[in-house]
């Protein structure tokens, strides 16, 4: 780690630090108005929701500084999506203290997963188009809602567009200064002129996180323990990892199996839910402008380190999501994931496995959700059955280069 934390000077660039600040950008914006709202379906007090948000930015910060400078991979810590409207639905006929002894025990057995390695072994099993298609399912909304934005405000997000475009017109140019960076310039440039920045008066004030006693309720662990379980290693982490290994990475799966149980059970305890491995996120950190693959985690420690602060100033965070239009935060999304989705795609029907591959993308892009559990998993379950179904040949090859990999 040490010799990481050295060669972050060199690893670091204005892709990167462009990367980690729109990936953080994507997490202090749409999701934390989805944890916002579960709040409110759980009629939590000013100071537990305050907690609640410290713990889903300051632990995964924390932890996306630990993976990306131990293993010199963009790993991209953050809290679960669906896990957090489940939550919202849960805490609306469910007590606080309940909800909070499902979220121990949730990181518990997340834990257990990782020390036993169970899911390494699962996803070296795992045809990689089939992952791949699961995670273009979850990136194409991305690149829909760019132009959706763009339709809604053309003016506001459709000069930022063209100046990405513009900037690819010169290569030389692209290369010294990120159009991604452009983007987000022009962006900042044209809210301004067009009056769309609204700053509210929220006091500055450090976070204090509160430590909550759970109490145990056999309803409520059973409505919240295995669907916060998938959620966070069957979705948010197969994302993570089928991203990191699309690229070239050989992703250190248990740890970061065992570090999400770790920090579920940390969040827990102040009174916030499950963290993992944040699909989209990764994909960000790694898309092309973050430079070669052994620099790219300079741009997760970006994202590690703006998370952290953005926690400790839980008591104004809720303001930022209010700050500028989410149609805004679509686009610059969008155009951050260009490349990455490029690359899903081309991974998930570049090769085997295309059949199963269309299967689970179209379920996942479905969004058909069964048992509380969002389509991501069955897009990948999906894709897996029709894979022995429609691909058996394909297998058959998978076993035996699954054989000479184990031989050597």
């Amino acid at each position: 780690m040490f010799r990481n934390i050295m060669a972050l000077p060199k690893a670091m660039s204005l892709g990167s630090f462009t990367n980690g600040f729109i990936a953080w950008l994507f997490g202090a914006t749409g999701p934390l108005l989805i944890v916002l709202q579960a709040a409110a379906q759980g009629h939590l007090q000013e100071a537990e929701t305050t907690s609640w948000i410290f713990g889903i930015y300051v632990v995964p910060g924390c932890l996306t500084l630990l993976q990306a400078l131990l293993f010199r991979q963009p790993i991209g810590f953050a809290f679960s999506i669906p896990g957090a409207v489940l939550v919202g639905q849960t805490l609306a006929h469910h007590s606080f203290s309940d909800v909070i002894g499902a979220y121990l025990i949730t990181g518990a057995v997340i834990f257990i997963l990782g020390i036993t390695g169970v899911i390494d072994r699962l996803m070296r099993v795992l045809p990689m188009p089939v992952m791949m298609g699961m995670v273009s399912g979850v990136l194409l909304p991305f690149g829909i809602d760019l132009f959706r934005a763009v339709r809604e405000e053309p003016l506001v997000n459709g000069v930022p567009l063209f100046v990405f475009m513009v900037c690819h017109l010169t290569p030389r140019v692209a290369r010294t200064f990120p159009p991604v960076l452009a983007a987000i310039l022009a962006t900042a440039l044209t809210l301004i002129l067009a009056h769309q920045v609204h700053v509210t008066g929220a006091p500055v004030a450090i976070a204090k996180p509160h430590l909550y006693m759970p109490t145990w309720s056999g309803e409520t662990i059973s409505q919240l323990v295995l669907p916060l379980v998938l959620t966070v290693v069957a979705i948010q982490n197969a994302q993570g990892i089928a991203v990191l290994q699309s690229e070239g990475y050989q992703p250190p799966v248990n740890s970061m199996t065992r570090w999400s149980g770790i920090g579920s059970i940390v969040n827990g305890l102040v009174g916030a839910h499950t963290a993992c491995v944040a699909g989209p996120m990764t994909a960000l950190l790694t898309g092309e402008e973050s430079g070669a693959a052994d620099q790219k985690y300079s741009s997760a420690v970006v994202l590690g380190v703006l998370s952290i602060v953005f926690g400790l100033f839980a008591p104004i965070a809720a303001s930022i999501p209010h700050a500028v239009p989410q149609s805004t935060i679509a686009m610059l999304g969008g155009i951050a994931m260009i490349s990455v989705l490029t690359d899903a795609l081309k991974m998930s029907f570049g090769g085997g496995f295309k059949k199963s591959a269309l299967f689970s993308f179209l379920i996942t892009v479905s969004g058909v959700s069964v048992l509380h559990i969002g389509s991501p998993f069955w897009g990948l379950v999906g894709g897996v059955c029709a894979s022995y179904v429609l691909e058996r040949d394909d297998h058959a090859t998978l076993s035996r280069h699954t054989t000479v990999d184990a031989s050597h």
